[in-house]
């Protein structure tokens, strides 16, 4: 799994871990059946929020919901999971994103993809999702042009940045796509009024994704000679954290405008998560759970402390930061994981890609001392600036 919103399942409460696994489940399932048993392996934390909004926006029906078979992820259990046009449309962008990614990983020559016949591979792996994302878009309505032309763009806007280029010149074509995949969830839901608070709700969505990635990759891309927004624009950490601060309140102030007919998960996620997953980012996690260290990665819960309770990074020396594993070898290894229900009931493992230690996501019921235990956020909201 990966993506920015990795939320601690334990400030899940009322219910919201049981929909919050629902949609997941939900974005996998509708992979695979609209485009085969491998697509699944583009399932992300950050695409769920398309299905999530979806629903956030609509009246619950029993249609919203059925209940799948048992799989390795869930320790081969039955569950509800979310059906229906938002995991579907979720499930294009990620196909259409994942493809994006696949594509920058040959241009950078990254791991195995500096060999010509897997490269040439990976890229027809890219075409072929490329294809299968816009056929459900346009089963949908949705047009999934804007997101490859988001995609497109970024390579030569990135051939052209130079020191002292503005960093939101690189993030725009990322804001683009997620602003419009956000705005679509308020058609899907028969919101037109709520198109134009989550399309800036998305671009900023877009503009953090973006941020924390290059903030997370920088010390392992100057280690490998790897191109990396901030060091290429000469942009401080400090500015970074500007930015990424403001596009969380920016998203909070934009989900106020939007009508929800439930947006407790919704709020969560982009209300409380994002803050979680910045402060990961740059380092200054507060969250109390054992076990964890601080230093998320992109496969899994996150959370940690430094000695002391201090964040990770005071007074000591960070750890060296794992060798990441390339696209391809990344995959191989998480299937495995699947296969053998690693992800789901290991008390431990490593992550298919960043190759950091993560706890089996069914291993939450010892995570008691969390830092938000007092905060009812889906209520009145009171340990919180956002309003809600």
């Amino acid at each position: 799994m990966f993506g920015i919103v990795r939320p601690c399942t334990h400030r899940l409460a009322d219910g919201l871990k049981a929909e919050w696994m629902a949609h997941l489940c939900g974005l996998c399932l509708a992979l695979r059946a609209d485009h085969g048993q491998f697509s699944r392996v583009v399932t992300n934390y950050d695409g769920l929020i398309v299905s999530v909004l979806t629903e956030a926006q609509t009246e619950r029906t029993a249609r919203q919901r059925r209940t799948a078979g048992p799989c390795p992820l869930r320790g081969m259990r039955t569950a509800p999971i979310a059906r229906g046009e938002g995991a579907r449309l979720a499930a294009s962008v990620s196909l259409v994103l994942a493809s994006a990614k696949i594509r920058d990983h040959v241009a950078d020559g990254d791991g195995l993809l500096r060999r010509r016949p897997l490269a040439a591979a990976a890229r027809r792996v890219a075409h072929g999702w490329d294809r299968a994302g816009a056929r459900t878009g346009a089963e949908l309505g949705f047009d999934t042009a804007v997101l490859v032309d988001a995609v497109e763009r970024q390579q030569g806007i990135e051939a052209l940045a130079h020191r002292g280029t503005p960093l939101l010149t690189l993030t725009e074509p990322t804001e683009t796509a997620t602003a419009a995949a956000f705005a679509y969830t308020a058609v899907l839901a028969g919101r037109p009024g709520n198109r134009a608070p989550l399309a800036e709700a998305g671009r900023l969505f877009g503009r953090l994704a973006h941020l924390l990635d290059a903030v997370e990759d920088q010390s392992a891309d100057a280690a490998s000679g790897a191109w990396n927004p901030l060091t290429a624009t000469g942009t401080s950490r400090t500015e970074a954290r500007r930015l990424a601060d403001d596009a969380v309140r920016g998203i909070r102030l934009a989900l106020r405008d939007a009508e929800f007919t439930d947006g407790r998960l919704a709020h969560v996620l982009l209300a409380h998560e994002l803050r979680a997953s910045v402060d990961r980012a740059f380092g200054t996690t507060a969250c109390a759970h054992e076990g964890h260290d601080g230093q998320g990665g992109s496969d899994g819960p996150h959370g940690g402390q430094g000695p002391g309770g201090l964040p990770p990074g005071f007074g000591q020396l960070p750890p060296p930061r794992p060798g990441k594993r390339g696209f391809l070898a990344g995959c191989a290894v998480f299937i495995g994981l699947c296969c053998t229900c690693r992800f789901c009931c290991a008390d431990e493992y490593e992550g298919p890609w960043s190759r950091k230690k993560r706890e089996g996501c069914c291993d939450w019921s010892d995570r008691i001392d969390c830092c938000c235990d007092s905060c009812d956020c889906c209520d009145a909201c009171s340990c919180c600036d956002c309003g809600a």
